[in-house]
């Protein structure tokens, strides 16, 4: 019997909703379970507890009760409405009976349909969404991103995880607000750009930070990149180019996507023009980059070992030497622990071969004119 059905045991009626009815009709297997009903928040728990279950109530408050059923961990919330008072990220939540106010709440069309037993209900056309691969706001997208302004990173985000661009009038309302991504905490920014580094999209995630001016707000030393000619005999990208292939060029491991990433922040900082030979040089790039990851790791309030991870590694990224001799030990332990690369100093020997391998032609177009963003892939 499948968890669904079985959830349905337990508790009735109930839809099962959100990203996990989303990656069913993707063909894939929920990460999480998230379902809503009608019932209060205490009849929720009233019949878990009857059915044996541990009821978890930590989101009670919001309606969210929680609860383990074959190793998955399952979250069932009452039917709700939010409103948010201006300059209030908390939302004030009313519960209600009627299924369509609870999806017009949330953030894009893919993520508001719900399912019980065979029956899809979908009012905002979010499976054609799914279909055409397009990520859209639920109803007014200015709407949606001045309640809560970290749906504009998750728009880039889910665009990475999913490989889906983001539809127009979206895409024009995050532009237009992304300003509003500094009245949310750090830790939310970190929560998102974590999932976003780590898509199968990445790159097409990371264009779209850099297109919505995110990057100016959150990593304003990376926003300059964009405009940025290395002017270079050894690159022929521009340098932004050159940074998003880095990234999808390394192993799926947090600090070696954000040490590639920031592996070259430094260098419109230091270039200087080479008289002779009409390029740009840019000496010790690599250690100004590893002082200026040091304070980013502060503003972006990343783990201690984090921090050091990032800064080692860009730090000696330039070294001719061994890298299986010089490479950073936590960093080393981080990638043995997941049994990927076990071989010793491998982590700073993935960050110089995906410097090598981005020499190749970038896959995406970005282009921002008169206001309006256009992203697409090269045919």
């Amino acid at each position: 019997m499948s968890i669904e059905k079985k959830v349905r045991e337990i508790i009735e009626p109930i839809y099962l909703v959100g990203g996990s009815i989303r990656d069913r009709l993707l063909g894939k297997e929920p990460k999480d379970w998230d379902f809503c009903t009608p019932l209060s928040p205490d009849e929720i728990e009233t019949r878990v507890k009857q059915a044996g279950r541990r009821a978890y109530l930590i989101g009670k408050k919001y309606g969210t009760i929680g609860f383990k059923l074959d190793g998955a961990f399952i979250e069932v919330t009452t039917f709700r409405t939010e409103t948010y008072e201006k300059n209030n990220r908390k939302p004030k939540v009313e519960f209600v009976k009627n299924l369509h106010q609870d999806l017009a709440r949330r953030d894009f069309t893919i993520n508001a349909i719900a399912k019980r037993g065979n029956k899809i209900i979908d009012p905002f056309n979010g499976r054609r969404d799914l279909k055409e691969r397009r990520i859209k706001a639920v109803g007014v997208a200015t709407h949606r991103f001045k309640e809560d302004p970290l749906r504009i990173l998750r728009a880039c985000r889910f665009s990475s995880q999913l490989g889906f661009k983001i539809e127009g009038e979206t895409l024009r309302a995050m532009q237009k607000l992304s300003y509003k991504i500094l009245t949310v905490s750090k830790e939310r920014w970190m929560a998102e750009l974590d999932k976003l580094l780590l898509g199968e999209g990445v790159i097409l995630g990371l264009n779209y930070l850099m297109a919505v001016e995110l990057l100016k707000y959150m990593i304003p030393e990376l926003s300059i990149q964009f405009m940025f000619n290395q002017n270079s005999c050894y690159h022929s990208l521009p340098l932004w180019i050159h940074t998003i292939k880095v990234v999808e060029q390394m192993p799926k491991d947090i600090n070696l996507r954000w040490s590639a990433l920031l592996h070259d922040i430094a260098k419109p900082f230091v270039k200087k023009l080479n008289i002779k030979t009409g390029y740009y040089n840019y000496v010790k790039h690599d250690l100004l980059g590893a002082d200026m990851v040091e304070r980013l790791a502060r503003h972006l309030k990343w783990s201690n070992e984090r921090r050091e991870s990032v800064k080692e590694l860009i730090a000696n990224h330039l070294r001719e030497d061994s890298p299986l001799k010089e490479a950073d030990d936590k960093a080393k332990k981080t990638i043995e622990k997941s049994g990927i690369y076990p071989r010793p100093g491998v982590t700073l020997e993935c960050l110089k071969r995906a410097i090598k391998n981005s020499h190749i032609p970038d896959e995406y177009n970005v282009e921002i004119v008169n206001g309006k963003v256009t992203i697409s892939k090269k045919k």
